[in-house]
């Protein structure tokens, strides 16, 4: 494990993508980033404040129903389902795409992801692009999040 913050920094949509058709087994995190995680090890689950098996993350990897649809519009999905984060858990939280192994499942059913080695950061301009890509799709895709009950 590298606790390392100097990360390379994926800087397009179109760069993401490559590293994803390239390589599986890749996860994204919004956190403040590997230097604070790998020291920890583990999550910890927001309602309870039970430490949980390994980091909580979203895989990448091409999921079979997806089947002939461009993986560009998948990674920008994953990217756009969890955009909000940095604004709910404040100052300093980014994305960065990590590999590692799954062990177990937390809360949301996320993967919960140990033996991790941190890959890149991701730019904030990768998620204008994810979010310009959502919003180009056909009918109103909205956040996984959604607000105003």
């Amino acid at each position: 494990m590298d606790a390392t913050d100097d990360l390379p920094v994926v800087g397009s949509l179109a760069e993401l993508t490559a590293l994803v058709e390239r390589d599986r087994g890749l996860y994204v995190r919004w956190s403040r980033g590997p230097a604070t995680d790998l020291g920890e090890a583990s999550s910890v689950d927001d309602l309870t404040g039970v430490s949980m098996t390994g980091l909580s993350a979203n895989p990448l990897d091409v999921e079979r129903w997806w089947e002939q649809r461009p993986v560009e519009l998948w990674v920008a999905r994953r990217l756009y389902d969890y955009e909000h984060l940095p604004r709910e858990k404040g100052p300093g939280i980014r994305c960065w795409v990590l590999k590692g192994s799954e062990n177990g499942r937390g809360p949301d059913n996320e993967p919960l992801v140990t033996d991790v080695h941190p890959l890149c950061w991701i730019d904030s301009a990768v998620i204008d692009e994810a979010r310009r890509a959502v919003a180009r799709q056909e009918g109103a895709w909205g956040p996984l999040r959604r607000t105003g009950r």
